[in-house]
């Protein structure tokens, strides 16, 4: 069970605050076997079950309601001697029920979902291997989905690498969207279901991998550049009604992402750095073009690591966020999250302490969070951390 606590207080009345209170509880179990029929085929069942009781308090209006969800999958995996079968079929369940009706009508949903899959990974020579997978779902409100996808790798030689590959993929609406949870699903109608459908996608990805040692091997080196693409058609929009209420609707367009990712690895002795940079153009195509809210066009990750096996580990990391549009038409700022971890391991247990974001960066530092009154605020996107810094540690013990 967790919960958190929001306030921002008045100065002198008490009256004049505001909180917003978070409780949450969640049970989950896990079941999975596997038996090995003969060195070629094996045949394995899995089965998750997820209870989720959720509550958001805030002074006039209390969310609350619990979901319960599950996965049931029975699979085989068949190996010869240049191709791999896997296939099998699956069951998943999700209920949502709320317990305090505030809204017109209380958000609740049923959803079932029955699907079987298939899937082979082909070595058509010595060079190119072909992954190819199709899967079919059946779901009890939206229908069919039939998705295929393709995947083909090519070594090129000792140094150089390629991948492509692409399919389609789908979503069937419910309210949890980060829309609703930032005015705590007060006054969210229901998904119509007799008016909207599934969200549908495709995408495709290509990339370059090379790897090599420098000096003499004494430093390894290890790039990928990775391009890629995403469209997502008929998105669900929650948009705010005349009367007050908001609803889902899903306008004629779509939302596309296109970009590059690039990776370097360099490891030297007990030394490894690892160097990222993401480009990612998010917009959506609706009346007009516009980005979409949320998104940072330019991110680096840079993580530089001293390891000794079995002994020693110490992390340094640096994350840059460049500025995103927010959903009011405004600009954030760009930031930095940097952290320090260290770890000293002996045989039977191990000591670790983590320093995480040691310059405590703070979107109220340098933006507001909300505007109005302080009674009845109206909260801005939150685009960048609250918490600040934030320091722990701990013993891990190995039995």
């Amino acid at each position: 069970m967790g919960g958190d606590m929001k306030y921002i207080e008045g100065k002198s009345d008490p009256m004049h605050s505001y909180f917003e209170k978070n409780k949450t509880n969640r049970y989950s179990t896990q079941l999975s076997i596997s038996h090995k029929l003969n060195d070629k085929t094996k045949i394995s069942f899995k089965n998750g079950f997820s209870y989720y009781g959720r509550s958001i308090g805030i002074p006039d209006y209390l969310f609350s309601g619990v979901q319960l969800s599950s996965y049931t999958e029975m699979n085989f995996i068949f190996k010869r001697e240049k191709s791999e079968w896997v296939g099998g079929i699956n069951f998943l369940t999700d209920e949502f029920k709320q317990d305090k009706q505030d809204t017109i009508i209380p958000v609740n949903y049923r959803q079932n979902t029955v699907g079987a899959f298939l899937q082979n990974t082909w070595d058509a020579s010595e060079t190119i291997t072909i992954e190819t997978g199709l899967r079919g779902d059946y779901q009890n409100i939206y229908g069919f989905f039939l998705l295929p996808r393709i995947s083909a790798l090519f070594k090129i030689n000792n140094h150089f690498a390629s991948r492509l590959g692409g399919g389609l993929g789908y979503k069937v609406p419910n309210v949890f969207t980060e829309d609703a949870e930032k005015i705590q699903f007060k006054n969210v109608l229901p998904v119509d279901i007799k008016n909207r459908h599934a969200e549908k996608s495709y995408g495709a990805n290509f990339d370059i991998n090379y790897r090599a040692g420098l000096f003499n091997d004494q430093v390894s080196v290890s790039v990928n550049q990775l391009f890629f693409y995403t469209r997502i058609n008929d998105p669900l929009v929650l948009t705010q009604l005349t009367s007050g209420y908001y609803e889902y609707l899903q306008p004629k367009g779509f939302i596309d992402t296109k970009g590059i990712e690039t990776n370097l690895k360099l490891t030297y002795n007990n030394f490894k750095l690892f160097i990222g940079y993401t480009f990612a153009e998010v917009q959506q195509h609706y009346l007009t073009t516009s980005l979409f809210p949320l998104v940072a066009k330019n991110r680096f990750n840079n993580v530089l690591m001293y390891e000794v096996e079995d002994k020693l580990k110490i992390g340094l990391e640096g994350y840059y966020y460049s500025p995103q549009k927010l959903s009011d038409g405004s600009t954030g700022k760009s930031y930095w999250l940097c952290g320090l971890m260290a770890e000293k391991l002996w045989e039977k247990f191990s000591l670790f302490i983590n320093f995480e974001n040691i310059l405590d960066v703070r979107q109220t530092k340098f933006d507001t969070i909300y505007t109005g009154t302080i009674t009845s605020p109206v909260f801005r996107d939150i685009y960048a951390p609250l918490d600040g810094f934030i320091f722990n540690g701990g013993i891990k013990i190995r039995l």
